[in-house]
């Protein structure tokens, strides 16, 4: 279950919302959220409920342990177990089959070993326990002796399947001490139906254009960069959109989880594009993986193998693909060029020049993130700047442009921070005492309007992929 499908939106939201509003008991409420989660887990696939409860199971018992030794040794044993047990189940679903056949392929041996299913949210769900048991550890978060408020941290179905990447430190008071009530429901609402409109009305249409022009080998110069852009706005609004409405239906229930996306395409250099974009997920890596290594504590030499090591990881977390690896070392590279050798070129270059720059850069990097195969990957890449070996347009560009004026004027405007202004814009009416026109009902009918348009488009689209699922 997704939430831009008719069955959540329609039946499922409305009925857990409704039971969890209607009772104010604390306990009762979470064991809604409990129960409703795995059911929203196990709707697809419920077989893999068995994985989320055993790691959630060995990594409870692995901070209790932690809790209570004083050991240094044996606490480091039992955060080893808890950590080395919840990435070995990622290993085994995700990145064994990879391995074991390039090995194969590498070495000349006629084996394959298929890929087995992927349990849904997996990678999410994985680094969540993490953090929670290395928290633990490190004394920064207390220790949550009720085994089922652990499992609702874990399967919280809002941020369950995707982003985002909700740390314990930062829900930890809220499973237990949270506040629900009318505002609040308003502006999680509010939240959600702007993510659903990000999701329904501008990347599904996105990715429909995209997939009306050629096959990789046949792209012009026009389209090989009109495909880029549209699957970079296609992913952004895909995974934005996901994550307001992780975000609003938090706030429905009373949970307040962090920005996952600031406008990152205003970005003037790469490394700002990776603090605006998936930032729960760069917020893991640097704490949990980054920062131990050393961070930038240490020698330029070592620093440069701690970024390849940690973009290395992000670019495989994403997919068990050379493509996914090459994408995270090609980020990884140029922030390190930005920081070493074009740190003073990049500081005497015009605003508009650097913007432009940051954008080629990330066209490209989402070229590499797009095609698995490195056949569609060579052919899409000289299509983008062999300008002297393949045409500069072709029909199909032609006419996706003309036909979709309005969707790619909205999805470009979109990328802008639009939020953050309108919402300076009102605070600074209402401290001049004016009166503003999304009060008192202004929000509630904006919300109402693009969900009911979302559905009317979700009743008549059969294109409504949802890319992260399969991360």
């Amino acid at each position: 279950m997704v939430f831009s499908s008719l069955t959540f939106l329609c039946i499922f939201l409305p009925i857990v919302l409704l039971l969890h509003t209607i009772i104010p008991n604390r306990t009762v409420q979470n064991s809604i959220l409990l129960l409703a989660s795995l059911l929203f887990y196990a709707w697809g696939e419920p077989i893999w409920i068995a994985a989320m409860l055993f790691a959630t199971g060995v990594n409870y018992v692995c901070a209790l342990l932690i809790d209570r030794l004083d050991h240094p040794v044996k606490r480091k044993a039992a955060l080893a177990v808890g950590v080395v047990v919840s990435l070995s189940a990622l290993f085994y679903f995700k990145y064994a089959a990879f391995l074991v056949n390039s090995a194969c392929t590498l070495i000349g041996l006629d084996y394959h070993m298929n890929s087995p299913t992927l349990p849904i949210g997996i990678s999410f769900y994985t680094f969540q326990i993490i953090t929670y048991t290395v928290d633990v550890y490190r004394k920064k978060v207390p220790l949550q002796t009720n085994p089922f408020w652990l499992l609702l941290y874990v399967s919280l179905f809002p941020q369950l399947i995707a982003c985002p990447i909700v740390k314990y430190g930062d829900v930890a008071d809220m499973i237990e001490n949270r506040t629900v009530n009318s505002t609040g429901i308003g502006e999680g609402f509010f939240r959600f139906s702007l993510g659903l409109g990000k999701k329904v009305l501008l990347a599904n249409l996105c990715g429909e254009v995209l997939e009306s022009l050629p096959a990789a080998s046949e792209l012009s110069l026009a389209s090989a960069w009109l495909a880029a852009l549209l699957f970079a706005l296609q992913l952004y609004f895909d995974f934005a959109g996901y994550s307001d409405m992780a975000i609003g239906l938090g706030r429905m229930l009373g949970f307040r989880f962090l920005e996952n996306f600031d406008a990152p395409f205003v970005s003037q250099s790469i490394s700002e594009f990776w603090r605006r974009w998936h930032i729960s997920l760069g917020t893991f890596f640097r704490e949990y993986v980054y920062i131990p290594l050393g961070g930038n504590r240490v020698t330029r030499g070592r620093w440069i193998v701690n970024m390849a090591i940690v973009w290395g990881l992000t670019g495989i977390w994403h997919g068990a693909d050379w493509n996914y690896l090459l994408w995270g070392l090609y980020f990884g590279l140029w922030i390190v060029l930005e920081r070493t050798l074009l740190q003073k070129p990049l500081q005497r270059m015009p605003r508009l020049l650097k913007h432009v720059g940051v954008l080629v850069i990330v066209l490209v990097g989402f070229v590499l993130f797009r095609n698995e195969s490195f056949i569609d990957l060579h052919a899409q890449l000289h299509a983008m700047f062999a300008l002297w070996e393949v045409p500069l347009s072709d029909p199909y560009a032609v006419y996706a442009i003309k036909s979709n004026p309005v969707l790619l004027a909205t999805t470009l405007a979109c990328c802008l921070p639009l939020r953050k202004s309108i919402a300076l814009w009102y605070r600074k009416r209402r401290q001049a005492g004016k009166h503003s026109l999304l009060r008192p009902y202004g929000k509630a009918v904006i919300a109402s309007a693009i969900l009911a348009i979302s559905l009317l488009f979700l009743v008549g689209q059969s294109f409504n992929p949802f890319l992260y699922f399969r991360f």
